[in-house]
């Protein structure tokens, strides 16, 4: 009688073909464990700049233009 090493069950094709590879589980893992130490070192710093504040667009200081003042955008003196 010849021993024979007993074969694996085969694996379900299908759901090995679409499951992610181990690297990318742990690439994600690490990750995570990324943003959340600097959130927290961000919420332990506090704000960067304490006053300041958003402008209102309809405020007095707006008059409507996104661009830098001083340029008019025409295009002239090129």
């Amino acid at each position: 009688m010849t021993d024979r090493p007993e074969s694996p069950p085969p694996a379900p094709t299908a759901l090995l073909r679409w499951a992610p590879p181990p690297a990318l589980g742990g690439f994600l893992v690490l990750l995570a464990l990324l943003f959340g130490g600097a959130y927290g070192v961000g919420s332990l710093a506090g704000p960067v700049a304490p006053g300041m504040h958003a402008t209102d667009p309809a405020g007095p200081a707006f008059d409507g233009e996104l661009r830098p003042h001083g340029h008019t955008g025409t295009g002239a003196g090129r």
